[in-house]
């Protein structure tokens, strides 16, 4: 087991929120997080140890493979056995860490078959961003490089395009444990960070430019090609299409799991590390007093809720935009456990933990052409695709008497969850020869054996704990079997 020095000087520091003006939160009617949750679908085996997706055209999905490989996914025709880009002769595949370990997809893509590569390459694991075409490896420009060839993990490797056009690639600190580089808080290295790059030009013999409002350019002894620094491992980040806005999930030391989210354009923002790990001081020596730093919207507890957090992506497809429209949604590698965290109107987060996956040791999540989400695992090297789903909180008491030659049903409907109801439907289904009559506190229908009851214009709200009842009249009397299973609003009630 690692271990760590606390330092125990006193350290003043400012923190501050994210700094988000409410741009893309999630719609208002979506279901409350704790009524959320997400399941698998396996669509494809046989990857080699994948690492990132990327969407492209008509839903298909480009898989990058840890050994220096790209493949193709069709929906209707399955994972292509065949690679589409073979760089293995350049990636440094040792440890566990190093490989061929993001992908972007280039705006001219339909045209040129380009795409964006973040891998290590031999001898000696430098961290290398590529512009290369499908089909022909002999076509590779290295766009950047930053030597890493003291220890093997901590790479970063996410690759992507903002909303403005320009590349962004994250890189970790240079590994080990504890930052014994002090990448972190160093503006004078590329480890620890997101840098932020205008790849359609070239300036002074590189194969990028380096935007002018980019928020370290002309700064003495700053690299000009930060973005955002103070990461250990930014292993996934990813950009919220309806605005914009970047969600950083940065892999922790030995407590803290963190997503951070940053208004589009906030450029130059500290997420702490090594000065903190998540909230707390992790060491004080690399804090300066009066610093801004800026706080995660969300934390796990390491070796509590996983081992090392995995991004993913806002929700912004439309299979499921009833439930999730505008829900970012994470993972973990150790435990496949599923948190699901929005942005409220005001600016702030909300966060609940929605699913345990069924699957073992996520390593990437991605989104089609269609905004819908993907994931891919580790080993045995699946290709999974993620659903949404409603989870309703609720207890249902059904109880009947006699009354003349049929009966009298009494239903009480109790919300068990932490938010409000606004508006409910229930059904069930006769096991019997039931059929209903007149009724009162709901709108009730029969067809066929399927019931459903709909709230009155006086009660259609329940709050947390609360419970609404409603009655009708039915035959034949005598002793019938009661339906076994309720659904609230589309969701199963206990």
């Amino acid at each position: 087991m690692l271990r760590r020095r606390w330092a125990a000087a006193a350290v003043t520091v400012v923190v501050v929120g994210a700094l988000l003006t409410p741009t893309g939160p999630a719609h208002a009617d979506v279901v409350p997080l704790d009524q959320l949750t997400m399941t698998t679908t396996q669509v494809a085996f046989g990857l080699q140890r994948p690492t990132a997706i990327a969407g492209i055209d008509n839903g298909r999905l480009l898989i990058t493979e840890k050994p220096g490989t790209i493949r193709v996914y069709d929906p209707a025709s399955g994972l292509a056995s065949t690679p589409v880009l073979d760089i293995s002769a350049r990636v440094d595949v040792s440890g566990n860490e190093r490989g061929l370990l993001g992908v972007a997809v280039a705006a001219d893509f339909g045209n040129t078959q380009t795409v964006y590569v973040a891998y290590t390459a031999l001898p000696d694991g430098t961290l290398t961003l590529s512009r290369v075409r499908l089909g022909d490896a002999a076509s590779e420009q290295v766009i950047l490089t930053q030597p890493h060839s003291q220890f093997g993990n901590h790479n970063g490797g996410q690759v992507a395009f903002g909303s403005d056009g320009y590349l962004y690639w994250s890189l970790g600190d240079g590994g080990s444990a504890n930052d014994p580089l002090a990448s972190g808080q160093s503006l004078a290295t590329l480890l620890g960070k997101i840098v932020r790059l205008d790849v359609s030009r070239s300036c002074d013999g590189r194969n990028y430019c380096v935007p002018e409002d980019n928020p370290f350019v002309g700064q003495a002894g700053a690299r000009a090609e930060i973005w955002t620094y103070g990461l250990r491992n930014p292993w996934r980040f990813s950009f919220d299409p309806a605005g914009g806005s970047l969600w950083i999930a940065d892999v922790g030391q030995g407590t803290t799991e963190e997503v951070n989210h940053l208004a589009a354009n906030q450029g130059g923002a500290n997420l702490g590390w090594s000065c903190r790990e998540g909230l707390a001081v992790f060491n004080a020596d690399r804090c300066v007093a009066g610093a801004t730093y800026v706080d995660p919207v969300h934390t796990t507890r390491t070796s509590f809720d996983g081992c090392a957090v995995i991004g993913g992506y806002v929700y912004r497809g439309s299979q499921f935009a009833s439930l999730a429209a505008g829900t970012y949604v994470h993972t973990d590698y150790c435990s496949a456990a599923v948190w699901a965290v929005r942005q409220k109107a005001d600016g702030t987060h909300e966060s609940a933990r929605i699913a345990e996956l069924d699957t073992v040791q996520p390593t990437s999540l991605g989104v089609d052409s269609n905004g819908e989400l993907y994931l891919v695992n580790d080993l045995p090297g699946q290709l999974h695709k993620l659903s949404f789903a409603r989870v309703v909180k609720c207890t249902v008491s059904y109880t009947t008497q006699t009354w003349g030659t049929g009966f009298l049903a009494n239903v009480t409907v109790t919300n068990t969850s932490t938010a409000p109801i606004n508006g409910w439907t229930l059904g069930w289904t006769y096991p019997g020869p039931q059929k209903v009559g007149s009724a009162w506190n709901a709108t009730v229908t029969q067809n066929g054996a399927a019931v459903t009851a709909r709230n009155a214009n006086w009660n259609g709200t329940i709050a947390p704990g609360a419970s609404v009842t409603f009655g009708f009249l039915g035959t034949p009397g005598g002793t019938q079997p009661p339906p076994t299973t309720f659904t609230l609003n589309g969701g199963t009630c206990s």
